[in-house]
């Protein structure tokens, strides 16, 4: 059987997890599209094998011929699509984050009770770097865990204010480090210095220093226009050794007396792979019902809540404990 999909929001993101669920997904083809830009809309729904586009994104969810949904709207928009997405009765894959704050995760996550209806897109969870990085930390073969340290830069920033670096950027790190290290994120101080003149409306680089309930102490940078290339970094120490991604390039060049490799120019190229084999996972698992290594709407609340005190951290220049509730797989409400 296909699954029938129907995407909400056909930009940039919106339009190749589109494309990849058509072309490139094993069970699954996009039936209906729906973006604020009709004639976008439009162009994308042409691409597909048979699709049409709508101009009420509310429709793609009650269109019979939508067995499941994709959310790849504007941030302020996940948490109204996806509890749309629940009343109708039908899995959504939502892009992260989640929803922007944690109040607005919660409200999803009591919708959704025990359905399991929700899968989040944090895709890294795929990325055969990390899944690899991951398989070699919880070996032990590094043994245990002391510091990590990541770095995400990117060549140019979208809008946003400097909290918007946190929660639609940083947000990768704050779900796959709890993941990569089998430890939730207890507290968070956030630091900023000089901010780049390309960066006008937004503190940029961040730095975020995070500690584990395992007691590792992880650094973040995130840096949105470092103009260079697209680049993703993660190291973990542990007591007997380190490991750490490789840089994705596959070609190293000789020329002109220099050695280098080059960087892609956003996350798409980077995490081909991870967003294909999300997709997959999810056709998979919405068509045989079982449980999959997809991130939860609980995973979507754990990163909004290390998010929200990243940005006291910011409001208020101290270290913020993070405030989880019982059953939401951190440390209790201090």
């Amino acid at each position: 059987m296909t699954l029938r999909v129907g995407v909400i929001g056909v930009g940039v993101m919106g339009a190749d997890h589109a494309r990849n669920l058509d072309r490139r997904v094993g069970g699954a083809a996009v039936t209906v599209v729906a973006d604020h830009d009709a004639e976008r809309a439009a162009a994308v729904a042409g691409e597909m094998r048979s699709a049409r586009a709508v101009d009420d994104a509310r429709a793609v969810v009650a269109a019979d011929d939508v067995d499941a949904v994709l959310v790849a709207s504007h941030d302020s928009t996940h948490r109204d699509f996806v509890l749309a997405a629940l009343d109708a009765g039908k899995p959504v894959l939502c892009e992260k984050p989640l929803a922007p704050t944690a109040a607005e995760c919660r409200r999803v996550v009591d919708a959704e009770g025990d359905r399991g209806l929700v899968s989040v897109g944090f895709m890294r969870r795929f990325d055969p770097s990390y899944t690899d990085l991951r398989r070699l930390v919880t070996s032990g073969e590094l043994g245990a865990p002391l510091t990590a340290h990541c770095i995400s830069r990117t060549v140019q920033s979208g809008p946003g204010d400097s909290a918007a670096t946190i929660t639609n950027s940083a947000i990768h790190e704050l779900d796959v480090l709890p993941w990569l290290l089998d430890s939730p994120i207890t507290e968070v101080t956030w630091f900023a210095g000089r901010s780049s003149r390309h960066s006008p409306d937004r503190r940029d680089p961040q730095i975020l220093v995070l500690r584990t309930a395992s007691d590792v102490l992880v650094t973040v940078e995130v840096f949105l226009n470092a103009r260079y290339g697209y680049d993703t970094r993660c190291e973990v120490v542990g007591e007997t050794g380190s490991a750490a991604l490789t840089l994705p390039a596959r070609v190293v060049v000789d020329s002109d007396r220099r050695r280098g490799v080059e960087y892609p120019p956003d996350w798409i190229p980077r995490y081909a792979d991870a967003y294909r084999l999300q997709l997959q996972a999810w056709v998979d698992a919405v068509a045989g019902g079982g449980p999959s290594s997809l991130a939860t709407a609980h995973d979507g609340l754990r990163a909004a809540l290390v998010a929200d005190a990243a940005v006291e951290s910011m409001t208020t220049g101290r270290t913020v404990a993070v405030q989880y509730e019982s059953g939401e797989g951190g440390q209790p409400v201090r």
